[in-house]
């Protein structure tokens, strides 16, 4: 799991794990739950309690199922447990399980702002990665993603990286897979050019007959400079050279830039492959 940490994982489990129940689910009801949400039925799947079914289950699954059943689990647990992430002085003291209230709350709190930050940030890009991963089936392609995904956030600079090194990545594996020659003194743009040509899907193989010709040529033309773009912005700002101390970094939102423009490229061109 990478774009909810193990530490985050933990806190999650805090908060719904009661005793080795799940919140106030039953079995059935857990893996009817479960299989709503996600597809499986955990409980019958993993043949062990809620609890540890769940922990099973969340060291298992892709990054975005894991977000998409801890935020189902998160949003029935704030409609069914008011009194808990509301409860104040006394009130917070105590719960049936012997657990302060106010342990919870800590958990709550931690929780909505991980389901906060990785729904409203990255969902769409970490679907995708989850796509390339399948398509090619790298262990250090998916390892490239897994960190230049997780990085966004925690490390902006080598999020860029990343994204640049990712496009690299995937066109060297489309085209030496296919007995293509690379040079190793390529540039990114070199290896996307000769990606995208090698796949009949340059602007030179728009047909300049028809009417969309022009609109199609800018498109593709635009995605083949999303390459030559973050190398510049690796080159000034990203982790692949050596900064001064004065270096000041690149914010998250420059980075998201990077990484959702890299992940659309190379999105692209191996559905041609």
């Amino acid at each position: 799991m990478s774009a909810i940490s193990k530490i985050e994982v933990g806190a999650f489990l805090g908060l719904f794990n009661r005793g080795g129940y799940v919140l106030d689910f039953s079995t059935n009801e857990f893996d009817v739950f479960t299989l709503n949400s996600v597809g499986v039925a955990v409980c019958e799947h993993y043949e062990m309690s809620k609890g540890k079914s769940l922990s099973a289950y969340l060291y298992d699954a892709s990054d975005a199922d894991v977000i998409k059943l801890l935020g189902d689990l998160l949003e029935h647990y704030e409609l069914h447990y008011q009194e808990e992430i509301n409860a104040t002085g006394d009130d917070a003291r105590t719960n049936p399980y012997g657990t302060p209230k106010v342990v919870y709350q800590g958990y709550y709190q931690k929780c909505r702002a991980v389901i906060e930050r990785v729904k409203n940030v990255t969902s769409p890009v970490i679907v995708s990665g989850e796509l390339l991963k399948e398509k090619f089936s790298s262990e250090y392609i998916s390892a490239q993603i897994d960190i230049m995904i997780k990085m966004q956030t925690d490390n902006p600079t080598e999020a860029i990286g990343k994204a640049k090194e990712l496009i690299e990545s995937c066109c060297r594996t489309i085209l030496e897979e296919n007995g293509k020659t690379v040079s190793k003194d390529w540039s990114v743009s070199q290896l996307v050019k000769a990606t995208m040509t090698f796949l009949e899907v340059s602007t030179d193989n728009v047909d300049a007959t028809t009417s969309e010709a022009t609109t199609v040529k800018a498109i593709l033309g635009n995605l083949h400079g999303i390459a030559g773009n973050i190398a510049e912005l690796r080159n000034a700002y990203g982790s692949g050279h050596g900064k001064s101390a004065k270096y000041k970094g690149l914010t998250v939102r420059h980075a998201k830039l990077a990484v959702g423009s890299s992940v659309t490229l190379v999105t692209y061109i191996p559905g041609n492959s």
